[in-house]
Parts: structure tokens; C-alpha cells; sequence
């Protein structure tokens, strides 16, 4: 067969190579996905299971994970209310395996990006975002409010923040042609509905609501984006030399 190039050690060579991505890029993205889809499914089968009282506008998301049934203290923006969520572990495991995969996911992709400081920061702020969520997952809200708090917030302003300076990252790289925009704006709506929601400005959405709009942005940009990843080709493995076998 014709002789093929083997990848690049980095990006930095993306030029040469065009619109194309080592193949642990492609793992990573389909790695994010899974991460997105499955929290998704826990979030639907957790809400089943809690029943009717629960409400997509006035309950937290983190009710879904109370480990016990009852009134527990809130504190500051976090005002105490009752919880009984009876598949919680469906929730904190499947919030644990989102974090572990997003961890994952960043190490993964970590070339996608060109090579350069704001790739490092962005990937860095994400890595972040992943290990509130696992916060939040081992220390539910009624067991633990200080680091569950703590962590929702790494989790919340970490995603955000991280799509905001992935944005910058994606320029002059043919691969995210169409998605730098869309990354900016999911950062900055995660980061606003952030701001409304510690201010207590719900906006009719209810608390539940509020805090689904910071949470869905980075599940959509986490499935969009992996998808587009998914598609794109990969380097060839290795080197092959002319009339080698297939």
C-alpha cells in the first residue's frame, strides 16, 4: 500500500497533518459522552424512584443523592429542606463515574487542542470540574453540606470556566472550525445561571431550574463535542512502507 506518515508527538504540527486526531482522542471523546448520557439515564431512574414529590423546579439536584429521609440544616444559599431519595445510590455512583470519566476524558483528549497555555489551563479547569463531581457524589448533602457544597461548587464554576478558555484554545485549529462559538456560549451560560443561582435570582425557574441550566451546558458541550471528536479520522498508528501487507 502507499507509504502513510506515523502521528506527531504533539499538535503542534497541525498544519502538516490537517483536521485529523491521534486515536486517544477518540477514546476520550467517546469517554465523555458515556460520562454525559450515563448521569443523565441516573438522573431519570433517581427522579423515578423519588416519586412525585420531587420537582425539576423546586427541588436541588442534589436531593436526588440524600442519602436519608428528612429535614437537614442548610446554610447560606443552600437553605434546609426535606429529602427522600430512596435510589440515591444510583445517583452518587453514577455522579462519582461521571467525575472519574471526566478525569479521564481530559488526559485523553489533551491533544485535540493545539499546544499552548490556555489548552493546559482549560483541561486543567475541567480535570477540576470532575473532582466536584466526585465531591459530590461521596459526600452527599445531608451527610456532608461543607464538602458537598464545596465540591458542587469546583463542579459548577470549573466547567464553566474550563469551556470558556477551551474556546480561546480552539483558535486557528481547522478541527474546531463551528464549535468555538458554541463552546464560549455554554461557558457563559453555565457561569451566569452560577451567579444567578448563589444570588438566589431563580428567574421563575424555581432553584431545581436555575441549577439545571448551569449543569446541562457542560452535559451538551460534553456530548456535542464528543461526537464531533468521534468523527473525526485518526493518524495512521505507524509507519507503513510501500507494498507492506494491510
Amino acid at each position: 500500500m502507499a507509504e502513510t506518515e506515523a502521528p506527531p508527538n504533539d499538535h503542534t504540527a497541525s498544519e502538516r497533518y490537517g483536521p485529523l486526531v491521534h486515536r486517544a482522542v477518540r477514546h476520550g471523546a467517546i469517554v465523555f459522552v458515556i460520562a454525559a448520557l450515563q448521569f443523565i439515564v441516573a438522573n431519570i431512574i433517581t427522579q423515578i424512584g423519588y416519586g412525585s414529590s420531587y420537582s425539576l423546579s423546586q427541588n436541588y439536584i442534589s436531593d436526588l443523592g440524600a442519602a436519608n429521609c428528612g429535614l437537614f440544616n442548610g446554610s447560606g444559599s443552600f437553605p434546609g429542606h426535606y429529602a427522600c431519595s430512596p435510589w440515591h445510590v444510583v445517583f452518587n455512583v453514577s455522579i462519582i463515574v461521571m467525575g472519574l470519566l471526566i478525569v479521564l476524558g481530559v488526559l485523553l483528549i489533551r491533544t485535540a487542542f493545539p499546544a499552548r497555555r490556555s489548552r493546559t489551563i482549560g483541561l486543567g479547569l475541567l480535570a477540576i470540574a470532575g473532582i466536584g463531581a466526585i465531591g459530590v457524589g461521596l459526600f452527599p448533602e445531608d451527610v456532608n453540606l461543607s464538602v458537598h457544597s464545596v465540591s458542587a461548587i469546583l463542579a459548577f464554576a470549573g466547567g464553566g470556566l474550563a469551556l470558556l478558555v477551551l474556546a480561546f484554545a480552539m483558535f486557528r485549529d481547522t478541527r474546531w472550525d463551528g464549535f468555538r462559538a458554541f463552546t464560549m456560549i455554554c461557558g457563559l451560560v453555565d457561569l451566569v445561571a452560577l451567579i444567578l443561582f448563589v444570588d438566589q435570582a431563580y428567574l421563575g425557574l424555581g432553584v431545581g431550574g436555575m441549577e439545571r441550566l448551569i449543569v446541562a451546558p457542560v452535559l451538551l458541550w460534553s456530548i456535542v463535542i464528543g461526537i464531533h471528536l468521534a468523527r473525526i479520522p485518526t493518524f495512521a498508528p505507524r509507519a507503513f512502507s510501500k507494498g507492506s501487507a494491510n
